[in-house]
C-alpha cells in the first residue's frame, strides 16, 4: 500500500500542469465497471495483479479541476470513489471534505454510481454533495434504497441535468450531457462533452454500438481536441463463455476500422477508456496496444491530463 501511494504522489507530482492555474481534465481511472483485475478472475488477465498493487486500474472516470477556483467535478462515482478522491487531492488540494463542486453521472451501472456510497454517513457523512443526474436517474436515486437515503440525509444534492442543455459549472467550464444508447433498465445512459477556454473534450465510457446512434461519432470527434471513447473489449470473442451481443460495446478493432480513412490528427485525439479486464489493451506491452498506437490512436492512461 505505501509503494501504491509514492507512485500515485509521484505522479501527481510530475503530471501537474504548465499554466498553473489552468483549468484541466485528469483521468482518474480506466478500467470497466468491476476494475482491474475483476473479483473472481483467476486467469492470466488478472493473475499477476493480485501481487503486483502498482499494475491494477481504477474504474473509469473523469476529474474536471479549476485550480483558478479551487473547484474540482468528478463524473462518475465508481466502486473506487476512496482510491480515486485521494487521487484527486493530491493533485489540487481540496476545501473540505470531500471537496467535491459536484459528481456528474452518466448512467446507473454498477461502476458509475455505486461510490456515491461513500458520500453517506457510514461514511464521509457529507452534506449536500451536488449530483447532476438526468431525471430517470435522479428518480433512480431518490425512490431506491440504499441511495435514497442519500437524498433524505441531506448527504447529496441531486440536481437535474437535461440532454443537449449545456450547464454552466462556473465562468469558465460548461459541461453538456448527450443521450447514447446502451442497457438503459434503469436509468437513461449519457455521454458528456467538456468545454474550457481553449479546448473541448468529450467522454462516451459507455454506447452499444456506433452505428445505433443517432449522430456520426466522427462529427463528434471533429467538434473536440480530445475523445474518451467506449473501449470495453479488443475484439469479438473476448469472452468465450457468454454471448457477446447481450452486452454490446463497439469493439476496438471495429472502432480503429471504422476511423481508419480519418485525417491522422483526428485518429490522435481518439484515447479509449472504460477497458474490462479482458482487453489485452490494458497491458502496454501487448500486440493489442501497439496495433492501437500503430494505427494512430491512444489508450487512456490513468492521471494523465488534458488542459481545458
Amino acid at each position: 500500500m505505501i509503494a501504491v501511494l509514492i507512485i500515485l504522489l509521484a505522479a501527481a507530482t510530475t503530471n501537474r500542469p504548465s499554466g498553473g492555474d489552468g483549468a484541466f481534465i485528469v483521468v482518474l481511472g480506466v478500467a470497466q465497471d468491476a476494475g482491474y483485475p475483476q473479483a473472481g478472475c483467476k486467469k492470466d488477465c488478472c493473475a499477476a495483479l493480485w501481487r503486483d498493487h502498482w499494475r491494477r486500474k481504477h474504474v473509469s472516470s473523469l476529474a474536471i479541476v479549476d485550480p483558478q477556483t479551487h473547484e474540482r467535478w468528478i463524473i462518475d462515482a465508481t466502486p473506487d470513489f476512496r482510491d480515486q478522491l485521494r487521487m484527486l487531492d493530491e493533485i489540487e488540494p481540496p476545501l473540505g471534505t470531500p471537496g467535491l463542486a459536484g459528481i456528474l453521472l452518466t448512467h446507473g451501472h454498477i461502476g458509475h454510481y455505486t461510490g456515491l456510497m461513500f458520500i453517506g454517513h457510514e461514511s464521509i457523512g457529507a452534506k449536500d454533495v451536488p449530483v447532476y443526474a438526468m431525471p430517470r436517474m435522479q428518480d433512480f436515486l431518490t425512490n431506491h434504497g440504499p441511495w435514497d437515503q442519500l437524498v433524505r440525509h441531506g448527504n447529496i444534492a441531486l440536481r437535474k441535468i437535461a440532454a443537449d442543455t449545456p450547464l454552466k459549472l462556473n465562468a469558465r467550464l460548461t459541461v453538456t450531457p448527450f443521450l447514447v444508447p446502451h442497457r438503459e433498465e434503469y436509468t437513461e445512459v449519457v455521454g458528456f462533452r467538456i468545454d474550457g477556454p481553449n479546448k473541448s473534450v468529450v467522454f462516451i465510457p459507455d454506447i452499444d454500438k456506433w452505428e445505433r446512434w443517432d449522430r456520426r461519432i466522427e462529427d463528434v470527434i471533429a467538434e473536440v481536441n480530445v475523445a474518451y471513447l467506449d473501449g470495453t473489449f479488443y475484439a469479438d470473442g473476448e469472452l468465450p463463455d457468454r454471448n457477446m451481443s447481450e452486452i454490446p460495446h463497439p469493439f476496438i478493432a471495429e472502432s480503429m476500422k471504422r476511423f481508419e480513412s480519418l485525417p491522422a490528427e483526428e485518429r490522435a485525439k481518439v484515447r479509449f477508456i472504460h477497458l474490462n479486464h479482458t482487453n489485452a489493451a490494458l497491458q502496454s506491452e501487448s500486440d493489442a496496444s501497439r496495433t492501437i498506437k500503430e494505427a494512430g490512436f491512444r489508450v487512456a492512461e490513468e492521471l494523465e491530463r488534458v488542459a481545458l
